[in-house]
């Protein structure tokens, strides 16, 4: 019987006790560090590596589409950046291209701060809210 990784228990319960919009700042988090790695691999001439970190970060792109609430109108503007990005990444991994890379890692940047920001706002909502009582 193998013994418990406790690093692993740690991530596991993390995910598991997570706000929605927590996991989503993880996504995020996750990929920008995918397309730092795939960058790496395009600077080092390891196609391997780029490829494997784009295609990772496509399917975090791909996992942000999935849980949009499309009865929020700007989920739709969401979406269509959301495949821009797939597209501009898809370019990058046949073009060898960083820039593109780069310019995707630019806009994830951008909803991880408008992320961050939210769920602080919520949480001293919540503590003003409990305060009240």
């Amino acid at each position: 019987m193998a013994a418990n990784n406790p690093y692993k228990s740690y991530q596991q319960n993390s995910v598991l006790q997570s706000t929605p919009g927590e996991l989503t700042l993880m996504l995020y988090n996750g990929c920008l560090k995918f397309l730092n790695m795939a960058k790496k691999g395009i600077e080092n001439n390891n196609i391997e590596m780029k490829n494997i970190n784009i295609q990772k970060s496509q399917n975090i792109l791909r996992e942000l589409m999935i849980t949009l609430d499309m009865s929020v109108p700007v989920s739709e503007s969401l979406q269509v950046l959301y495949e821009y990005m797939i597209h501009q990444l898809v370019e990058a991994n046949i073009k060898n291209d960083p820039t593109l890379i780069d310019e995707v890692s630019g806009y994830i940047t951008e909803f991880k701060e408008t992320w961050k920001q939210v769920i602080q706002m919520n949480r001293q909502q919540q503590y003003t809210s409990v305060g009240e009582i």
